[in-house]
């Protein structure tokens, strides 16, 4: 049985008002997985392979945290035929998995968090842009099949932004929008913790770059990974103004 997190689970929220997390949701690639390069690398081949025209890195980290389809339209968005736009997304499909014979590994402390958390009592879930298969895949590589009480992805649900993803999983959980934190790399990930009513944190070693993730109002930026377990620590400082984003 989950313990009551009482004070430990303090965050600080709007107005420095207290309130309690009980679940963190997080994305995957470029938040837990240092994937990103491998995602870049396969989008640049997708397209040079479906005979596009290739992307830079900078656009390609642009979709990331997208579902597949959406973020292929996203790249190329005067192109109207669809079956120039398939190839592409099942290009990715093939180039990615032979990206996989390089290990994809998860970013410093992941795995150390993950294991506290879950001693803690906190209720953990992943939201990611990926497929069904390719998650389970990494969660498989990783021996996490375990680790979450909720995990959603893009070819099941409403792909980010839509809130949907967040809802489904919070509704599994039987979970407060109030009482959970959905963290990421993109501002698809924040936005769609906003239209959930939920709290994001912006994580800034990922895709998208810290003036991107501060667009988005997050309630905290954080730099690495190991940086989340002391800010959810932290009490509020009875000074500082908490609107969100100005943390």
């Amino acid at each position: 049985m989950r313990r009551n997190l009482g004070s430990f689970g303090t965050v600080p929220w709007g107005g420095c008002a207290m309130r309690e997390f009980d679940t963190l949701i997080f994305d995957w690639d470029g938040t837990l997985s240092d994937s990103v390069g491998h995602i870049v690398s396969a989008m640049r081949a997708a397209a040079q392979d479906a005979d596009m025209p290739v992307p830079t890195s900078t656009a390609v980290r642009g979709i990331i945290g997208l579902g597949l389809p959406e973020a292929v339209a996203d790249l190329y968005p005067h192109e109207s035929d669809a079956r120039r736009l398939a190839a592409v997304v099942d290009s990715y499909r093939q180039q990615y998995r032979a990206q996989e014979a390089q290990p994809v590994l998860l970013f410093p402390g992941v795995r150390e968090a993950l294991d506290a958390w879950r001693a803690e009592g906190y209720r953990l879930a992943v939201a990611t842009g990926k497929g069904r298969g390719g998650l389970e895949r990494m969660l498989r590589s990783h021996d996490l099949l375990d680790y979450f009480d909720a995990t959603r992805c893009a070819d099941e649900t409403a792909s980010k932004p839509h809130p949907r993803m967040l809802r489904e999983i919070l509704q599994q959980l039987d979970g407060a929008p109030s009482r959970a934190l959905m963290v990421g790399d993109s501002s698809f990930d924040l936005d769609m913790a906003t239209q959930a009513g939920m709290g994001s944190i912006g994580v800034t070693y990922g895709a998208q770059s810290r003036e991107q993730l501060l667009r988005c109002k997050p309630l905290h930026l954080i730099d690495e990974f190991v940086e989340l377990a002391g800010w959810l620590k932290a009490p509020c400082p009875s000074n500082q103004k908490m609107a969100m984003g100005e943390a």
